[in-house]
């Protein structure tokens, strides 16, 4: 008993979450983040589906029937209908939406191709903004919530992912577009973060990942758990942000 009350005292209780790109790294935290609020977590993966699965378990071993394992290719437009009908079908309902899939890599001018811009672009500018249409009916009805995983580099652009940057860019006007439009029932926010996690084919070698920490505030990187909690923040203890994006990057897009 004293466990069910627990529950329901959540602050997203019987609420259900989409995260995209779930499986791994940010993702995956986020989608234990947003557990432990409370939610029902929808994780989607692209080709991770032996992690997405164990994630699933785990979260079902703490709350029986409280996620459900999802895979799409986020490129292909035709299959986020399914993604957002899979999950209302198995939850009943959908209250908010992360968008966190991304692709990440340099695309040095001059080598740009255009399987670059269909990726980049693809993942970080054009998933988003579809799948918040498909989901848009049923965040509507549940007065629920977006959240884009954008980059502090939206702004502050990184020599040699001009791709990258762009499709990011894009991503963090569409944020503030789409409070605009989804207004009043839906809120649109985003997290923009900074060196969290360093990737892990080795983009950045020593010399640059201590030229990053050191123009970071905070002398450190941060953890995934720092952007999931600001995700969590935003979901469940914002209802009167809309439009905004916060970065979550020790201090270092201000000091660039």
């Amino acid at each position: 008993m004293t466990t069910a009350t627990h529950y329901d005292e959540l602050p997203l209780s019987n609420k259900v979450v989409l995260v995209t790109g779930a499986a791994r790294r940010v993702g995956a935290q986020i989608a234990l983040e947003l557990h432990d609020a409370g939610a029902c977590i929808a994780v989607h993966y692209r080709h991770a589906r032996a992690e997405a699965e164990a994630l699933v378990s785990a979260l079902n071993v703490q709350r029986d029937g409280s996620a459900l394992a999802v895979q799409a290719d986020l490129l292909e437009v035709a299959q986020l209908n399914r993604l957002v009908d899979t999950v209302v079908d198995h939850f009943g309902r959908l209250d908010g939406l992360v968008n966190n899939a991304s692709s990440f890599y340099p695309t040095p001018l001059g080598a740009i191709s255009e399987a670059h811009w269909n990726d980049l672009i693809g993942s970080n500018f054009k998933a988003p903004l579809f799948l918040t249409q498909t989901a848009s009916p049923f965040l509507q009805h549940a007065e629920g919530c977006v959240v884009n995983i954008i980059d502090i580099h939206a702004e502050r652009p990184l020599v040699n992912y001009p791709l990258y940057c762009a499709a990011k860019a894009g991503l963090q006007g569409l944020t503030r577009s789409l409070a605009v439009d989804l207004a009043p029932l839906i809120r649109v926010n985003g997290v923009a973060p900074g060196p969290i996690q360093w990737p892990e084919d080795q983009q950045f070698d020593s010399a640059s990942r201590s030229k990053i920490i050191d123009q970071t505030l905070l002398k450190r990187i941060g953890t995934p758990r720092d952007i999931a909690r600001a995700v969590r923040f935003l979901m469940a203890d914002a209802p009167y942000i809309t439009g905004q994006i916060l970065a979550v990057d020790g201090g270092r897009s201000i000091n660039l």
